[in-house]
């Protein structure tokens, strides 16, 4: 895989000058036509052995490019904040919005390709790392991300060369340090490695590039012949509309059509329940095991559901620093500058918090596929993305609780009178509440897949009938103890 950038490759002055100018001017106008459009953003993965000229080059694109518009970031060993959150975190936290550019240095490629040449990860797990990435990436493609991935590659003997004039240099001599020698001296391993990264994460969506390291006028000129390529090519491959679509149940019956409606609780059990299962939940959370871990709790339902005053009884119980609620809208033009599922990364807790989402990242297989918002390709898509992602924090330690808050027709009409006339509700109705109404047998078809397609081992959906609020509140605190105690192991 790496032949042919361990030749010595080299590119004279003259034709260098030459070309870099052409380059620059070339990049300069893709960059200003992307920022123009914002149909795609252009993130650069950079990674490769030591001494290979990574950091060189991409001084020399910050100089070729606007860098106003471009952010480098630069991953090395995660902060104390950035282990107490989900690997992905920090990478989701830093992607462009799309009409920019984002070079990453490292990035999701290097911790695991340092631990199989250090043999602290076997073949089986590298190669499971591998396809959580491939994953990853997919997603940013479908997004609309153009993801250019250059390996910096030089030999062993190439490299030494490099690591020893760079430290006869008095100029250049702090940047070899002792894990540079060390990469050294494990460069077949860590090439052996990262030749089956490159073999296994190339594909159409983002392939990898070979870049030869040796000469840097070369070097340069591959990268930036390559960035011209990722910003102008906005030919993005269009999206072929799904043959299968989910099939809906012939006799009419759902997981929604067979809930009791009618389960109730009487205000004297309510109240002492109420403090039973606050008192429990203030218990769990304060537990020295929760300190090893965090949770997410999703509320979902139909219009006048409840989820808020759920939500109320459920905070009731924790110290208000130990959580956060956020409130879920239509996503602002920031957010929609990037992957829907940016902007609830950024709301992950770190251990020992606790985060609740007031509707969540189901709006992609709920609203925005029954309002038409995104294609049907999209939407379809969406539930192995939004798997992945509850897999991710589920591996990290954070118990993901899913709720979903049902109520029948009648209720909801009562419930939207009662909004109407009560003047401390009234801000609760609007437009939007009576037209999603209407659709209610859509919602109800697009609800049923998303409960059977997305309720897995580690993130299943309760569904809370919800006409009576009284039982809904018992039952939401009830399935969050016992979700917290089930992955805690609290007896």
């Amino acid at each position: 895989m790496f032949e042919s950038a361990e030749i010595d490759h080299h590119i004279d002055k003259q034709r260098y000058s030459a070309e870099s100018e052409q380059l620059h001017q070339q990049l300069l106008a893709a960059q200003f036509n992307m920022l123009e459009a914002k149909q795609q953003g252009v993130l650069v993965v950079v990674a490769g052995v030591a001494a290979a000229g990574k950091g060189e080059t991409v001084q020399l694109l910050n100089t070729w490019l606007d860098p106003r518009r471009v952010q480098t970031y630069a991953f090395g060993e995660p902060s104390e904040e950035e282990r107490a959150h989900p690997p992905l975190w920090r990478y989701w936290r830093a992607l462009p919005p799309r009409g920019e550019v984002s070079i990453f240095f490292d990035s999701w490629y290097m911790a695991p390709i340092m631990m199989r040449a250090d043999g602290s990860l076997s073949e089986a797990e590298f190669d499971a790392a591998l396809d959580d990435i491939r994953r990853f990436e997919r997603m940013l493609s479908d997004e609309g991300f153009v993801l250019l991935k250059l390996w910096f590659h030089m030999s062993r003997a190439q490299q030494r060369k490099r690591l020893r004039e760079l430290e006869a240099n008095r100029d250049t001599r702090w940047r070899v340090s002792d894990a540079d020698w060390e990469q050294q001296r494990r460069h077949r391993e860590i090439c052996d490695a990262a030749a089956r990264a490159l073999r296994l994460t190339s594909h159409e969506f983002a392939p990898w590039i070979v870049v030869p390291g040796s000469d840097e006028r070369y070097r340069s000129l591959v990268t930036g012949r390559a960035l011209l390529d990722a910003m102008v090519n906005e030919e993005r491959a269009a999206v072929a509309e799904p043959a299968v679509h989910p099939v809906p149940p012939l006799d009419g019956r759902s997981i929604l059509s067979q809930l009791d409606m009618s389960q109730q609780l009487e205000k004297d059990d309510y109240e002492p329940a109420l403090l039973r299962w606050q008192g429990e939940l203030a218990r769990i959370v304060r537990h020295k095991r929760f300190r090893r871990h965090s949770a997410v709790v999703v509320f979902e339902g139909m219009d006048a559901a409840g989820k808020g005053g759920a939500i109320r009884r459920v905070v009731a119980a924790l110290d208000p620093r130990h959580y956060r609620v956020t409130p879920v809208a239509a996503p602002s033009d920031e957010e929609k500058a990037r992957p829907y599922l940016w902007r609830f990364w950024r709301h992950i807790p770190r251990r020992r918090m606790l985060a609740i989402f007031d509707r969540s990242w189901y709006g992609r297989v709920l609203v925005e596929r029954v309002e038409g918002f995104c294609a049907t390709a999209d939407w379809l898509r969406a539930y192995g993305e939004i798997n992945d992602f509850e897999e991710q924090l589920d591996e990290h330690g954070t118990v993901v609780i899913k709720l979903w808050l049902h109520i029948d027709l009648e209720t909801q009409l009562a419930r939207f009178a009662s909004r109407q006339t009560d003047p401390s509700k009234q801000h609760k109705i609007g437009p939007d509440d009576w037209r999603n109404r209407e659709k209610w047998p859509a919602y109800e078809t697009a609800i049923s897949d998303m409960v059977d397609r997305t309720s897995t081992q580690c993130a299943p959906w309760t569904v809370v009938e919800a006409n009576d609020k009284n039982f809904a509140r018992i039952k939401v605190l009830k399935t969050i103890c016992e979700r917290l105690r089930e992955r805690l192991k609290i007896d």
